[in-house]
């Protein structure tokens, strides 16, 4: 199946290979983490190669991500794009994927964040597949700094064994 390049851009992110078909009228794809065809939205286009790269290429163990976590927060009910596991299963990072069309601003930060509040997870990242951004928490401080890349799971594994 041919991906319309209007809706599917080129993005600033390792080529991936889809498994895409038709369902139904609908064009979906499979997801690796959750083992099943998913609609093929341009956010779940962004969300794939996002995923193939922290796999392929930052070297994240898909065994330690999870796509579409439910949390509550507010008493209300909300689902993280992505997140990524510590070993001992405590979350390690958030990410938040946007169509390629969807600006990055700072009510998608605010939504993170405002999930962070459930998770307290040590890094969030914003993605609309053309712009990543990544921001590390410091609980200790209470506030948060941005990084100029998103760091490699071989660097973050280093920090485990020296705590």
């Amino acid at each position: 199946m041919n991906l319309d390049s209007r809706k599917y851009p080129l993005l600033h992110l390792p080529p991936v290979k889809l498994r895409v078909k038709e369902i139904d009228g609908t064009p979906k794809v499979f997801d690796n983490l959750r083992m099943k065809f998913v609609a093929l939205t341009p956010e779940e286009y962004v969300r794939q190669h996002f995923i193939g790269w922290l796999r392929d290429s930052l070297n994240y163990p898909p065994s330690l991500m999870a796509n579409e976590i439910g949390i509550e927060v507010n008493d209300m009910k909300k689902r993280c794009d992505t997140v990524v596991f510590e070993p001992d299963g405590t979350p390690l990072m958030i990410v938040e994927y946007k169509a390629p069309e969807v600006a990055v601003t700072q009510s998608v930060f605010d939504q993170i964040v405002r999930y962070n509040m459930t998770l307290k997870a040590k890094y969030l990242v914003v993605s609309n597949g053309l712009n990543h951004y990544c921001c590390v928490m410091d609980y200790k401080r209470n506030t948060y700094f941005f990084i100029p890349a998103i760091p490699d799971y071989r660097e973050i594994k280093k920090c485990f064994s020296e705590n």
